[in-house]
């Protein structure tokens, strides 16, 4: 009852006029986001914390933080819309959870069927929404109970295995996932200590006291350096677009997308709330599985309704079930949930077992609001399938433009200071670096955010312990959680040796 009566003052919060707007403004974002080949859902976000801070700007602290990420998380959510779009007409994954629905999406779009792909996309995408909320609204108390046992110890530990889980899944080279882990966190020491109170690696400039802008780094990594890497490479895309005939799917769409949505929501939801596992492996397990399900698994790949249903399930699910361990625990999975974690930072929000004692408006807001954003994803999807497929075929050198302006009007109205911008000029280059060499970026941006809670809590649990490092081997919970994190290290690692002609930096 008591979850009830708090989800109810999420919606009165969520159905508040300028939340319905941000709602709606999220989403429709979202979907552009996800319409729009190489802006994924991670520079979307990191994008629009600049905007949304403006926006906001004249609310009270709680109420701006609930309207802030109300409109980010509609467009994480949106995002996982609008990939399909791409996907589908194509054959260009919007983002890199949308690369399973390429197989059969692109089938079905060739054969005229690109409306049914679609408008089962849109309603794949609605019931795992749906279904994963309800997970979220059944899980967020008892876990957020279950996380206020934990000691500094055990938080340690967690977080420790949140970098673990980003690292060993994120891109091909676990070796360069780790290195860039390393980066985020020595970027993460920079400021004044919070214990000591000495300045470390400011070397003597005031600006630097405060620490590197999380907002800063993210929207210079993610939007700048994609926008170099179109500028440099020359990367416009010239795929045919398929033509959409009959927007509604039949009566025989429905019947056979029906299990494969329902089981690639389930599937999404519980990969979702594994840190680092993500919608991209939700999307390919839910692809096999299907695959292995089916009583014909020779049609996969040649425009099975089934490979877009349950992998597009699977990847909303996920993004629905990564919000648990961002809201419990103060884990974000994803390079996505890490931006929207540093957006509450941002706001003097800690996310994590007090978040739902200490911010009920910001909690229960946000996920009453996804209710809501899904229902309205669903209305705008159908009938406007036709107007997305349009944006993808916007000039880049009309977006590229619009990209870098609000890069850096957003990263100066939030700091007020020129050096953040030569800062974000610096990581664009970076970015870029890093995305033609095949470092990942998620692992950098987590470290970041998560270093100084790794550090804090380790010092507050070595104070406890008279300087004594066994605190985190004797606590049963606290070695736990460490053994997850080598296990999720070491496994793949071992695994790749095994078959021995695999090297460590290609995908295994």
């Amino acid at each position: 009852m008591n979850t009830l009566q708090f989800l109810m003052d999420g919606f009165s919060i969520a159905f508040q006029w300028q939340n319905i707007l941000f709602a709606f403004v999220g989403v429709l974002i979202g979907t552009a986001v996800g319409v729009l080949p190489g802006i994924g859902p991670m520079s979307g976000v990191a994008l629009l914390i600049p905007v949304t801070a403006t926006l906001t700007a004249g609310l009270p602290t709680e109420a701006a933080a609930a309207s802030s990420i109300i409109l980010l998380a509609g467009v994480y959510y949106g995002a996982m819309y609008g990939g399909s779009t791409t996907s589908i007409l194509l054959n260009t994954p919007g983002e890199s959870s949308s690369v399973v629905t390429t197989l059969d999406g692109y089938q079905m779009a060739k054969q005229g069927r690109a409306g049914s792909a679609l408008s089962i996309a849109a309603i794949g995408s609605f019931a795992a929404g749906i279904i994963s909320l309800i997970g979220l609204v059944l899980l967020a108390e008892p876990l957020s109970n279950v996380a206020l046992q934990f000691g500094p110890a055990e938080y340690f530990s967690l977080m420790l295995l949140g970098l673990a889980a980003v690292s060993g899944l994120a891109g091909k080279s676990m070796t360069k996932a780790l290195m860039m882990t390393v980066f985020g966190l020595m970027l993460g020491t920079i400021g004044i200590d919070a214990v000591s109170g000495i300045a470390r690696f400011t070397y003597d400039i005031p600006v630097l006291y405060s620490g590197l802008e999380f907002l800063t780094i993210a929207v210079g990594l993610f939007a700048l350096g994609e926008v170099f890497k179109t500028v440099l490479e020359r990367d416009h895309e010239d795929g045919t677009m398929a033509k959409i005939g009959r927007i509604l799917p039949t009566r025989q769409d429905l019947k056979e997308s029906a299990a494969p949505i329902l089981r690639g929501s389930f599937l999404g939801f519980f990969i979702g709330v594994l840190p680092g596992a993500g919608a991209t492996l939700a999307s390919f397990f839910s692809y096999i599985g299907e695959k292995k399900f089916s009583k014909n698994p020779e049609q996969f790949g040649k425009g099975a309704i089934a490979g877009v249903a349950g992998p597009e399930s699977a990847n909303n699910a996920a993004s629905g079930g990564a919000m648990i361990p961002l809201l419990t625990l103060g884990i974000p999975g994803s390079g996505t949930t890490a931006i929207l974690m540093g957006a509450l930072i941002m706001y003097n929000i800690q996310p994590g077992p007090l978040l739902f004692d200490d911010h009920p408006e910001v909690a229960w807001g946000l996920i009453a609001s996804m209710f809501v954003g899904n229902l309205m994803l669903l209305i705008l999807n159908m009938p406007l399938v036709k107007v997305f497929a349009k944006i993808i075929q916007t000039p880049k050198k009309y977006l590229l433009p619009i990209i870098i302006a609000i890069s850096f009007f957003g990263v100066y109205a939030v700091q007020y200071t020129t050096f953040d911008l030569y800062l974000l000029l610096a990581c664009g280059v970076l970015g870029y670096l890093f995305i033609k060499n095949d470092f990942p970026v998620a692992p950098l941006v987590l470290a970041l955010v998560l270093g100084p809670m790794i550090e804090n809590n380790m010092r507050r649990a070595l104070t406890i312990s008279n300087g004594e490092f066994s605190i985190f081997v004797t606590n049963p919970i606290s070695l736990v959680l460490l053994l997850i994190a080598a296990a999720w290290l070491l496994v793949p690692l071992l695994l790749k040796l095994k078959g021995r002609s695999v090297v460590l930096n290609e995908e295994g």
